[in-house]
């Protein structure tokens, strides 16, 4: 059988050799893993609509309490790591996000850096975020612990997975 082909059951439609699916089966995941993203960011938004932010702004506010309790340099290319997003689009989030007060940017003297800090805004804007989460916990709760304890696991092994394949395929191919 050639590279990229399966073997599928004709009754299931399921793949019989190990780490192939067939391609009913890639779209479906494929599409209930983005309907449920789509709707979970869509569903937070609604819930901090009022804090004047969006989902990813509220992420960045995170990434940078996280990077400040770890005692890392908050750059702008490591947040790109952190929230999964390519350079370019991490510096118009960040630029936006200097717009409302919620972040200051200055360049390092000598080094061509640029670190980026939480204001007081930005920081109140944080807390509140932090502590305005109901949707989402009900939404994972609905599931029962065990439930959540595979699913967790599942979605582990899928990034991991992802993570690694990143590295075998290169950028903008």
């Amino acid at each position: 059988m050639g590279k990229g082909t399966s073997r599928t059951s004709a009754a299931s439609g399921e793949s019989e050799e190990p780490g192939c699916i067939s391609p009913d089966e890639e779209l479906e995941f494929w599409g209930l893993l983005n309907q449920l993203r789509d709707t979970m960011i869509r569903l937070r938004d609604r819930e901090i609509r009022a804090l004047g932010i969006t989902s990813i702004q509220g992420g960045v506010l995170w990434v940078l309490r996280t990077l400040e309790k770890e005692g890392i340099p908050a750059t702008p290319a490591e947040i790109s790591r952190r929230i999964f997003r390519r350079p370019p689009t991490t510096l118009a989030l960040l630029n936006r996000m200097v717009k409302l007060g919620l972040i200051t940017t200055e360049n390092v003297e000598g080094r061509r850096q640029v670190l980026v800090t939480l204001t007081d805004k930005g920081r109140d804007t944080y807390r509140a975020f932090a502590t305005k989460r109901e949707v989402i916990p009900r939404v994972i709760g609905s599931l029962p612990p065990e439930e959540r304890l595979q699913l967790r696991s599942s979605l582990i092994k899928l990034r991991q997975k992802s993570r690694e394949e990143m590295v075998s395929i290169p950028p903008y191919s």
